[in-house]
C-alpha cells in the first residue's frame, strides 16, 4: 500500500493519527465544496456557506472514524460514499439553521422545508454527478464495460448482470475491477 494512497490514509486515520486527515483533507475539500455549492443552489447566505458546510461535514467525518464509528470504511469508494452522505445531511442542516425564524429567516410558511432531505437532489447537484458519470463512461473504451457501469448505477446486482451476460458472476466482478481501475485516478481531484 504506497504511503501517498487514500487506502493508506484512512488505515492511519481511523489508528488514530490525526495527521492523515491533511492529504485527504487536500485531496476532498474540494469536492465537498463543489458539492455543498450545488446543494445549497439558490439558498440564501448570511454568516456562512458552502464552505463551512464541507469544512463541517469533514470536521464530522474525521471525528467519526477517530471514535471508531465507521469500522466499514477501508478504500476510496468506501470514503467517497460517506463525505457524500454526510456533506448532503450538513447542507440540509445548514438550509434549516439559515431558515429558522430566530435567524431572519421569515415565517417558516415562506421557506418550504418539509421533505428537504428525501426530496432528492437539486437539479444542479444531478447535473453535477450526471455530468461526471458522462465523463468517466466516456473513459471506457468498450461498448459491454459501458453497459456494467449503468447497470450497476441502476441498481442491478452481479448475479443479475451475469444472467443478461450468460457468464458467471466472477466474469461480472472482474469487469467492475477494470472500470474501477480505469476511473480510480479520474475520480481523485
Amino acid at each position: 500500500m504506497s504511503d501517498h494512497s487514500v487506502t493508506h490514509w484512512l488505515a492511519q486515520l481511523k489508528g488514530g493519527d490525526a495527521t492523515a486527515a491533511g492529504p485527504l483533507w487536500e485531496r476532498y475539500f474540494p469536492r465537498l465544496v463543489r458539492l455543498a455549492r450545488a446543494r445549497l443552489a439558490g439558498t440564501p447566505r448570511r454568516a456562512a456557506d458552502e464552505e463551512d458546510v464541507a469544512l463541517s461535514a469533514f470536521d464530522s467525518f474525521c471525528r467519526d472514524v477517530t471514535a471508531g464509528r465507521l469500522p466499514n470504511l477501508d478504500n476510496r469508494d468506501d470514503l467517497w460514499r460517506v463525505l457524500l452522505v454526510v456533506t448532503g445531511q450538513k447542507a440540509t442542516d445548514f438550509v434549516r439553521h439559515e431558515s429558522a425564524v430566530k435567524r431572519g429567516g421569515g415565517d417558516a410558511a415562506r421557506v418550504p422545508l418539509d421533505g428537504v432531505a428525501d426530496a432528492g437532489p437539486t437539479p444542479e447537484f444531478a447535473a453535477l454527478v450526471a455530468d461526471e458519470f458522462r465523463r468517466l463512461l466516456a473513459l471506457l473504451a468498450d461498448d459491454d464495460l459501458r453497459a456494467l457501469a449503468v447497470w450497476k448505477m441502476e441498481g442491478h446486482t452481479n448475479e443479475e448482470i451475469a444472467d443478461r451476460w450468460q457468464c458467471v458472476p466472477r466474469t461480472v466482478e472482474r469487469r467492475l475491477k477494470v472500470i474501477r481501475s480505469l476511473w480510480a485516478a479520474e475520480v481523485t481531484p
